[in-house]
């Protein structure tokens, strides 16, 4: 069953030379994307720095305004929702966020943080049962009950995160957004938090959008993966379809830069010309083309690729999709 649906969805910013001058240009940092997330199930997006995961995963959760295009959440179009109707929302979809250095109040407790959503929600009543409520959710992610009465700067980075996602799972959501919430962390403890989320979804049942740079790491926890590139979904698919298959040449290079432990491995390094485009001005037809390795002019240079169908359940937006630039494993 379908729990969140994205249709078109467009994300742009205005630039202008000073606070209150006319807008000279957007910056388009999502573009058209369509997606769905089922209940229950993990979608991956990766991409580059400035490929649009962040204001997409903002954008769906509200804190960004879509400029245009639709959000379902349980079948009720929610982008323009305000006020209570918002705030009852919340507790249905949250977010772990990137930095969890910055995303902590350094003024509450960890106890005063996770117990801000169950106030808000009026999930608990009474001090005991709110306690407990805390209690549990420390134990859940792996922290001890004393942890409760300290604060953010007493925390390692992995706890940190550890005490965030508590905190999303407090007003028992049934999906939550993460943005990079590994990226930050030791290699270790990322793995630590990876195995925890996937413990929780299969405790609660909760689905994920999770956002990272790593495709082997979205590989690993994922049931499918959409990769982005400059505001748009360029390739989607189940994790195992993309990772030893992809369609996208994008896709095909972000692979290629995932480290073998084979020394015979016969896998070839693909490197991608220059850097991403501007999302003010982004070129014309595939926004991939000028540093696309088998790019044909003219029509890669004037013909959008629209997002098909390739293989059975596999997507690429791409007019020569499938074309292999050298990958092999």
């Amino acid at each position: 069953m379908t729990l969140l649906e994205v249709r078109d969805l467009r994300t742009h910013f205005p630039v202008r030379r000073g606070p209150f001058a006319p807008v000279r240009d957007y910056v388009k940092a999502v573009d058209g994307v369509s997606l769905t997330i089922e209940r229950g199930e993990t979608l991956g997006l990766v991409g580059e720095s400035g490929s649009g995961k962040t204001t997409l995963a903002r954008t769906i959760v509200l804190l960004n305004r879509p400029t245009a295009g639709t959000i379902f959440f349980q079948g009720e179009e929610i982008g323009a929702l305000h006020g209570s109707r918002l705030r009852a929302l919340r507790k249905e979809l949250q977010m772990i966020f990137q930095d969890p250095y910055g995303s902590l109040d350094p003024r509450f407790t960890v106890n005063e943080i996770i117990e801000e959503g169950l106030q808000i929600h009026k999930l608990a009543q009474g001090d005991a049962e709110r306690k407990a409520r805390i209690g549990q959710l420390l134990a859940t992610v792996g922290l001890d009950l004393d942890c409760g009465q300290r604060y953010p700067h007493e925390f390692s980075g992995g706890q940190r995160q550890r005490i965030g996602i508590a905190r999303a799972l407090a007003v028992e959501p049934t999906l939550i957004v993460c943005d990079e919430p590994v990226s930050a962390l030791d290699v270790s403890v990322q793995a630590q938090i990876i195995n925890l989320l996937q413990d929780l979804q299969d405790q609660h049942g909760v689905a994920y959008l999770f956002i990272a740079h790593d495709i082997a790491v979205v590989g690993h926890i994922s049931r499918r993966i959409a990769v982005m590139y400059l505001g748009r979904i360029v390739e989607l698919g189940k994790s195992r379809q993309v990772v030893d298959g992809p369609l996208h040449p994008y896709t095909q290079a972000l692979i290629s830069a995932v480290p073998v432990v084979d020394p015979d491995s016969k896998r070839k390094r693909i490197v991608l010309a220059g850097e991403p485009p501007s999302p003010i001005h982004p070129p014309s037809g595939c926004p991939f083309h000028p540093r696309c390795p088998i790019a044909q002019k003219p029509r890669c240079e004037t013909e959008v690729p629209t997002l098909r169908e390739v293989t059975p359940n596999h997507w690429a937006a791409c007019h020569f999709a499938g074309n292999q630039v050298g990958l092999r494993h």
